[in-house]
């Protein structure tokens, strides 16, 4: 049972709590400051995720180099390098790429 509609949208949510959170997606509101920089977050989880880039906090290890991630999507795409998949691919030329970064560079 969801008896929380969004006043705004068709979803509805099983606690309070979580429709005030999605309602932050309509009103745009960000009440987590950063404390390091002037950053601010509609979720507190993003916050955190956030002020691991500020410190040296790199809990994501790559297994076969070692080098640290603060993120865990950061750390899934750097093992793109060392497997050589190359999920990008140019539309006019083909040429692949591990990054959509170097994707764009090309």
């Amino acid at each position: 049972e969801r008896p929380y509609p969004c006043p705004r949208c068709a979803r509805r949510f099983r606690k309070k709590t979580h429709l005030d959170r999605h309602l932050r997606t309509h009103t745009g509101e960000r009440p987590h400051p950063c404390p390091r920089c002037a950053r601010r977050f509609a979720h507190r989880q993003h916050l955190l995720r956030h002020l691991r880039l500020h410190g040296d906090s790199r809990p994501f290890t790559c297994p076969q180099c070692g080098r640290g991630f603060g993120r865990k999507a950061h750390l899934a795409r750097h093992l793109l390098v060392h497997s050589g998949t190359r999920p990008h691919a140019c539309a006019r030329c083909g040429r692949r790429f591990s990054s959509k970064t170097n994707l764009g560079r090309h």
